[in-house]
């Protein structure tokens, strides 16, 4: 009994116990697993984890709540060169202000996979899936409750979150029956969260690293970044919670006004600049070269780690079953390697036995990457990005290219684009059927549909959309779609509000022609 409950202990303790290596060689050769798996319960054991026992004292909060049930660990993390070689010597601590190689190349974040082998993949299972709805800090997080896999050093103290995470893994079965003769059609909405995007998943690791660092005294003044509005809510928002002043650069009348007031009520310093989003990039990193001010967009490793976790969320949602497809929209290009990341560590770690292939979708008046897949992967050139109702992607010259480029050509992946009138009319159908999504989201159904009808995706396919951003951020395009106020485009799924004079006639009449178009359509 006592060997049970010690069991019971290690597990339910918000940070997993390694064992002595001596001690693991010796369970493997008596064939026994170092997987926490859940005892059934009696009353004796149940009284051991009685929550009342565990309960913190009133005096306490969740933050020192933590330090008293933290057990310490070897994981760790560093940056590394972006697909480095394997004689490749360059690191560097995350506690140091670096954002490229020193060749100039994008950086990786690089865990010590070894010291997470350690475990096997049912263990990390069984953690993850035990902190699922939780308040312990940091764990009720959808991107903290992997917090080994995310930023193991960083003490419990410096995290900033909001419980980001944990979103909607939504069954479109009416939109997949109706238009795509789909029955296993998903879609991931990581709008619904603090600020109302998948940012938060990424922003959340990035203030909290930059909140230790403050703490360590390192030159760090502020935070920044270049944005096509949903960065710039998601940081003002996780800078204002650690009272870190916070940047913003912006191009003007570019964003929708649902995004430019996030950043201003949450007390950024935001500059409205005379360009474009791939302008206000090469403002901001000029500025951060020369001033302490901390950049904060996808150049930063450090965001994508956040943004792996909705990838392996998706896997836990589906009880660890893998998917054949998931769609993801591309601007930047950070998020499809941080899925493909996140789809990895899984299968490396042994949770998943394989990974799905990835599609990246973007609006057709911004897409470098798609030029770049169709010429066979030859030489990459960025575009001048024109304008689309899918603003958070309208970027020419995106900073990930590379990394895009890595993950879909090792997960046998496609990118795939969507005019503007496909991508609204995508948005108006997905809405027709009880979602509410972004243009952006459009985009990626735009992709589904094309991969559907050349028989790409197979109806019976398991396939997940991420919607990426909510869609009361862009309330004026779906008004403007609705109103048929979009020149050169015919609007074919608008649903404007009918007229009708204020009496019963008018209105019986108008709500019996309803109803007998609606009874000819069944």
């Amino acid at each position: 009994m006592a060997a049970s409950l010690m069991l019971r202990s290690s597990f339910l303790s918000p940070c997993p116990q390694l064992h002595h290596q001596s001690t693991t060689a010796t369970s493997k050769s008596n064939n026994v697993s170092h997987s926490f798996i859940p005892v059934k319960a009696t009353a004796s054991t149940n009284d051991a984890i009685s929550p009342q026992k565990h309960r913190r004292p009133a005096d306490v909060n969740i933050r020192e709540d933590a330090h008293r049930h933290c057990s310490s660990h070897n994981f760790s993390a560093r940056y590394v060169p972006f697909n480095a070689g394997p004689s490749s010597d360059e690191w560097y601590s995350l506690d140091e202000i670096v954002y490229r190689s020193r060749s100039g190349g994008l950086l990786d974040v690089q865990h010590d996979m070894d010291a997470l082998k350690k475990f096997d993949g049912q263990y990390w299972r069984t953690l993850f899936d035990s902190r699922v709805g939780k308040t312990t800090w940091p764990y009720g997080s959808g991107v903290w409750s992997k917090k080994e896999w995310v930023l193991p050093e960083i003490d419990s103290d410096d995290i900033v979150s909001a419980f980001e995470g944990n979103s909607n893994l939504f069954w479109a079965e009416r939109f997949g029956k109706q238009f795509l003769g789909m029955s296993d059609l998903w879609v991931k909405h990581c709008g619904i969260s603090h600020t109302g995007s998948f940012k938060d998943l990424g922003m959340t690791v990035l203030v909290s690293q930059v909140n230790r660092l403050r703490k360590m005294h390192k030159p760090v003044v502020g935070v920044g970044c270049a944005s096509t509005g949903d960065t710039s809510a998601a940081l003002s928002a996780y800078c204002a919670a650690a009272g870190i002043p916070s940047i913003v650069f912006l191009p003007a009348n570019k964003i929708s006004m649902a995004q430019l007031v996030q950043p201003i009520a949450n007390g950024a310093f935001v500059l409205s600049i005379d360009t474009d989003f791939d302008g206000c990039m090469q403002l901001i990193r000029e500025v951060t070269a020369e001033l302490p001010i901390y950049l904060a967009n996808s150049l930063n490793s450090l965001r994508l780690e956040g943004q792996k976790t909705a990838a392996i969320e998706i896997l836990q949602q589906f009880d660890w079953e893998v998917p054949e497809w998931v769609i993801v929209p591309g601007g930047n290009l950070g998020n499809i390697y941080a899925f493909y990341k996140g789809f990895q560590m899984c299968k490396e770690l042994g949770l998943v036995d394989r990974i799905p292939r990835l599609v990246c979708a973007q609006a057709a008046n911004a897409n470098p990457l798609y030029l770049h897949y169709k010429s066979g992967w030859k030489d990459f050139k960025p575009v001048k990005a024109n304008t689309t109702f899918a603003s958070a992607i309208q970027i020419g010259d995106p900073v990930s290219i590379d990394r895009a480029v890595f993950a879909l050509q090792n997960c046998n992946g496609i990118v795939e684009e969507a005019i503007e009138e496909e991508l609204m009319d995508a948005m108006a159908q997905a809405d027709s059927t009880g979602m509410f999504i972004c243009p952006h989201t459009g985009v990626a159904l735009t992709a589904l549909f094309k991969l559907r009808n050349s028989g790409v995706i197979a109806p019976s396919d398991r396939t997940v959309v991420v919607s990426t951003a909510h869609g009361l951020k862009f309330t004026q395009s779906k008004i403007d779609y609705h109103s048929k106020e979009i020149n050169d485009m015919e609007c074919r799924f608008s649903n404007p509000p009918v007229e009708v004079k204020a009496d019963f006639g008018s209105v019986m009449d108008v709500l019996k022609s309803y109803l007998l178009s609606k009874n000819t359509e069944q």
